[in-house]
């Protein structure tokens, strides 16, 4: 999980020496939508093919392919080799993330896995501390490329990790078949839906027929193939359960509207507040450390407790009354109290993220949690990637459309009061579905769990 996160973040603060190294400004936004786009095409995939062969083989091709990319990567000698590598290693970073929460789905019983989320929190806190400050540091001291030659030995310890110590693994399988033309219509729905969110209201009207017609088309064929296929990418009988269903909707609303917050953010504190690039990068802090806590907070009790549920319930109650104080009283906050703020909500988000994870997992048979783990990912990369063209058709139309009308306090702080009321309403809407989830008792051994959802 590292190895996926700590590219992406230390990337970002490359891309203008890339772009101007490479001699190609038009196409530097690509350099990190088509990572985005292609791992979450292929994440459901990762999740059926590791319910059919296991997760160490899978885990295994996973990070061959990002390293490969990796070393593509910075080898390319121009932008659009640079691009290439990166869809392929996006094709192998689409599996990471899954991947390491159904391992430990495997081996940790649903009543403990939450204690286990702080792991995964913990991760992306460190990627998102260090990656920028290494990102920063290679491209100034060093060379750009370096950001890439840092996977090759992180991959080779994950590799040698993964083949020696998951040898261990319990297993789980099914006679099953992978459906290849189901993956082969939700990759290119998917495409055509990122494809769509990237270049909706600037290369292309948003009701435009590039951009509707194609990816309706898409996802309408993709919807038949899951309707009539014998084993379809996706089964029905695991998206009608209405704890998969309503914990993956609240989760994608909820995540979406944090990452959307967290790219924008940095733009409000320099716009809005007039910080400078390196203290807006501090500012952020709060947002990022309160989703530890409160995943810390969750994982630790809702094995303790019996109506787990409560506890994303308050904390999305917590994110929602946040969210609205700042866009009710923004104008009127000090920056500590604005960074107070900020922290309370990200605290309330963190419970939702594990609990509806476990809650996901400990609905499904043991030879599903690959792909219902997979199916979850996959639709909350969908919803972020949803809700970040959202935030940034907000932040363009209002705020205006060049460096400069945004540049402009008040234009700015009007478009973040919009931003402000969009992430109330994200909120909102993951409070309702993780209260519409249903709550099941969390089975307390892991082997009695994998026999006893298998009997139902």
């Amino acid at each position: 999980m590292f190895l996926a996160a700590l590219d992406q973040t230390a990337i970002a603060t490359a891309l203008p020496t890339i772009a101007a190294d490479l001699g190609d400004f038009q196409s530097i936004s690509w350099v990190a939508s088509i990572y985005l786009l292609t791992a979450t095409a292929v994440t459901p995939l990762y999740g059926k093919f590791s319910d059919i062969h296991g997760r160490r083989v899978t885990l295994l091709i996973g990070i061959a392919v990002f390293v490969a990319g990796s070393v593509a990567c910075a080898l390319a000698p121009t932008m659009l080799a640079l691009i290439a590598a990166r869809a392929v290693q996006g094709l192998g970073g689409g599996g990471l993330i899954s991947l390491a929460q159904t391992i430990v789905a495997d081996i940790v019983a649903p009543k403990e896995r939450g204690r286990y989320q702080i792991y995964f929190a913990s991760v992306f806190l460190s990627a998102s501390l260090v990656g920028p400050m290494l990102g920063g540091f290679a491209t100034e001291h060093l060379h750009w490329s370096v950001i890439f030659w840092i996977n090759v030995p992180l991959g080779a310890v994950a590799y040698a990790m993964t083949r020696s110590v998951l040898r261990r693994l319990p297993r789980h399988d099914r006679p099953h078949r992978l459906d290849v033309l189901g993956a082969l219509l939700l990759v290119a729905a998917t495409v055509a839906l990122m494809l769509a969110l990237h270049d909706g209201g600037s290369s292309y009207r948003w009701l435009s027929a590039p951009i509707l017609g194609l990816s309706i088309l898409m996802w309408l064929a993709f919807a038949w193939r899951i309707a009539y296929a014998a084993e379809p990418l996706i089964p029905l009988d695991i998206l009608a359960d209405r704890v998969v269903l309503m914990g993956t909707i609240s989760a994608s609303f909820g995540m979406g509207t944090y990452i959307g917050l967290s790219i924008y953010m940095p733009v409000y504190f320099q716009a809005v507040r007039g910080l400078s690039p390196a203290y807006s990068g501090l500012a952020l802090i709060p947002l990022m450390v309160g989703t530890v806590i409160g995943a810390t907070i969750a994982g630790q009790t809702m094995g303790r407790i019996t109506h787990y549920k409560r506890l994303p319930v308050l904390g999305m109650m917590l994110a929602m009354a946040g969210a609205a104080v700042l866009a009710a009283a923004d104008g009127r906050l000090t920056l500590a109290q604005f960074e107070i703020v900020l922290s309370l909500i990200s605290v309330g988000l963190g419970t939702l993220l594990p609990t509806t994870m476990v809650a996901i997992q400990n609905a499904v048979k043991p030879h599903q949690l690959g792909t219902a783990t997979g199916t979850m990912n996959f639709l909350r990369q969908l919803g972020a990637s949803l809700l970040v063209a959202v935030f940034g058709a907000i932040l363009l139309g209002v705020g205006g459309s060049t460096s400069a009308e945004l540049a402009s306090g008040p234009q700015a702080a009007l478009a973040f009061f919009w931003i402000f009321v969009a992430t109330f309403i994200g909120f909102v809407l993951a409070f309702i579905f993780v209260v519409l989830m249903k709550e099941q008792p969390l089975r307390s051994a892991a082997r009695r769990a994998a026999e006893a959802v298998t009997v139902d």
